[in-house]
């Protein structure tokens, strides 16, 4: 999944260590609780070598469970799965409308086309008889470290023309022959993301190769949309091109 994730190359790596690149299996999803208890003992170790970590990623959710926690909700695997095989019955339409009759509060917040966000909250609220965001507290955990957010904010209409740019340049290098090795995984939750699911739409006939790359294109601007919305809700973050943020970070890290 190197294209189509837009992993980092290994020059882009060269010198730099990096951590969750080639990780994890699709078969075995990291959800961001999970994430946030293994990243934190890298973190860990390598404030033992160095005054600075820089974590980065497009993820809020996973961002906010290293750096403030998530709430410790109950799970049942069998639960899970049955709303796993229903979305795979019947779609993510279904999981929407089940979602917005017993939460309509946290279907108003939730991402509506994620299945993994969907199927959690029902399960929860299955597994409990309780709305899912009743059960959302918000604890802040306490940390050993100091963080900061810089956000990349470029104007919009820059923002849009680089993601298509992007979208043309991940198909150049050969991302709908990576999608087609993958088709056989397609009911795979890790799979029904931006630039695969749309070209599995076009294998199955749903759409044409024209419609698909349209579709990748308005759909991954949506999702920076949302990422947007998400940034905007944290406190004191820091907002700027990439050349104001170097400039700021550059300034902020020599006088520590």
């Amino acid at each position: 999944m190197s294209i189509g994730t837009a992993k980092p190359t290994s020059d882009e790596m060269q010198n730099i260590p990096h951590y969750f690149v080639d990780s994890h299996s699709i078969h075995s999803p990291l959800s961001a609780g999970q994430f946030a208890e293994e990243a934190e003992k890298i973190i860990a170790t390598l404030f033992e070598q160095s005054d600075f970590v820089i974590l980065v990623g497009g993820s809020g959710l996973f961002i906010k469970a290293l750096i403030e926690g998530i709430d410790d909700l109950p799970g049942n695997p069998e639960i899970r799965e049955k709303w796993n095989n229903l979305f795979q019955q019947h779609g993510i339409a279904y999981l929407q409308q089940e979602l917005s009759q017993k939460d309509p509060e946290y279907y108003e917040k939730v991402d509506q086309n994620n299945p993994v966000r969907l199927i959690r909250a029902l399960e929860v609220i299955e597994l409990t008889g309780k709305k899912y965001s009743s059960l959302r507290l918000g604890t802040k955990k306490v940390n050993a470290f100091e963080s900061h957010y810089f956000v990349v904010n470029h104007p919009r209409e820059k923002l849009y023309e680089r993601i298509n740019k992007r979208v043309d340049l991940m198909l150049q290098q050969g991302l709908e022959e990576e999608a087609q090795q993958l088709f056989s995984h397609r009911n795979n939750q890790a799979l029904n993301t931006v630039g695969y699911k749309e070209l599995f739409d076009f294998f199955s006939g749903i759409y044409s190769k024209k419609e698909a790359i349209e579709q990748i294109k308005q759909n991954t601007r949506r999702y920076a949309k949302r990422q947007i919305t998400w940034f905007k809700s944290v406190e004191n973050a820091h907002w700027g091109t990439p050349e104001e943020l170097y400039q700021e970070i550059t300034q902020m890290f020599a006088k520590d």
